[in-house]
């Protein structure tokens, strides 16, 4: 475990540290730690259990306060051995479910929804991955005319997920030709997942039109099917927010850097849906702190997520707030979250 070598006095000082920092923002001091958590020990000692911590990489001294502060060894120590989750209050459960239920719609509704309630509950930024569509089963193709030498392709996913993508033809062509290949593709690929269509989609459509002209348009599916198909399903890199205000009232994004940090974090959605995609899944809870990341644009802030599951549709939702964040709250609302999506989607 990450706190092995504390002693028990160590681990309670340390929680009380945290606990004290979470709630204020303020580096702890020995004398408030004995008056407001009541130890049964004097100042003095836990004066000196602090300095242990400290030497233990547990705490530090920021360089304007004689109190001192977690470090992200501490805030580890903390999930993985110290903190009590308990259950969501029955309050926040009907909240959170009220919200979820009302969002209705497609996929892309109910995380958004979740994101937000997520952020309002928690007081951190809600945020939601957009499940890997690749297992998702396409219901049904359409084919749209913007202009002569361009149409739009619209994908109608299992779920209630839609994606589009231009596609470029050769020359003007007729509605009919469109509502051969339209049919081809239909007949072919429906029913199917993304994953099986761009693995056999050349075997699949070739010699399958009727007629010259949409033999002519299907080789543009058989040459840049898979090619078109990826640009579709990875629009807006599938990463839902919540309200990044909320997140702005809390100290640590009170000056001018914090402030930027914040911006930096919600407008690089391409590189947050990455360090999303990249965390594991399966049941339980993930927390990654700081440091941890190994990515210095989110080396201040702490992301906790859950995953939800249905049929082959997976992602995770959660939050992401400064390290300094209420670990036991925003753990019992993520993974009661999760669950009520994983309800929702199934």
């Amino acid at each position: 475990m990450a706190n092995s070598d504390l002693t028990e006095r160590e681990r309670r000082v340390l929680e009380a540290v945290i606990q004290s920092f979470v709630e204020s923002a303020e580096p702890a001091g020995s004398r408030h730690i004995s008056r407001r958590f009541g130890l049964g020990v004097s100042a003095a000692t836990i004066r000196n259990t602090m300095s242990d911590l400290e030497h233990k990489g547990y705490l530090f001294h920021p360089h304007t306060s004689a109190g001192r502060v977690p470090s992200d060894k501490a805030y580890r120590a903390y999930v993985d051995g110290l903190m009590r989750v308990r259950p969501l209050p029955s309050g926040a459960q009907a909240k959170l479910e009220e919200k979820l239920r009302t969002s209705g719609g497609t996929i892309e509704t109910i995380l958004l929804r979740a994101a937000e309630t997520l952020g309002v509950l928690t007081q951190e930024l809600g945020i939601a991955l957009g499940p890997s569509l690749d297992q998702t089963v396409l219901e049904r193709l359409d084919l749209v005319r913007v202009s002569s030498d361009r149409i739009v392709l619209v994908m109608t996913l299992r779920g209630g997920a839609v994606r589009t993508v231009f596609v470029e033809v050769r020359g003007e062509i007729a509605e009919s030709v469109l509502a051969e290949v339209a049919m081809v593709l239909n007949e072919r690929l429906s029913g199917l997942t993304i994953a099986k269509i761009k693995g056999s989609m050349s075997s699949r459509l070739r010699d399958a039109a009727r007629t010259p002209q949409a033999h002519e348009m299907l080789n543009i599916f058989v040459e840049e099917g898979e090619q078109l198909f990826d640009a579709a399903l990875s629009q807006d890199a599938g990463v839902m927010l919540g309200q990044a205000s909320v997140l702005a009232e809390q100290p640590e994004f009170a000056s001018g850097e914090g402030m930027r940090r914040l911006m930096q974090l919600t407008e690089t959605r391409q590189r947050l849906a990455a360090a999303l995609r990249n965390r594991s899944t399966g049941p339980g809870i993930t927390i990654t702190i700081g440091s941890e990341h190994g990515d210095p644009m989110l080396g201040k802030f702490t992301v906790v997520t859950a995953e939800y599951r249905t049929d082959a549709l997976s992602g995770v939702i959660g939050v992401i707030g400064p390290t300094r964040m209420p670990y036991e709250k925003v753990v019992s609302v993520v993974t009661h979250a999760s669950r009520l999506v994983t309800a929702l989607l199934d």
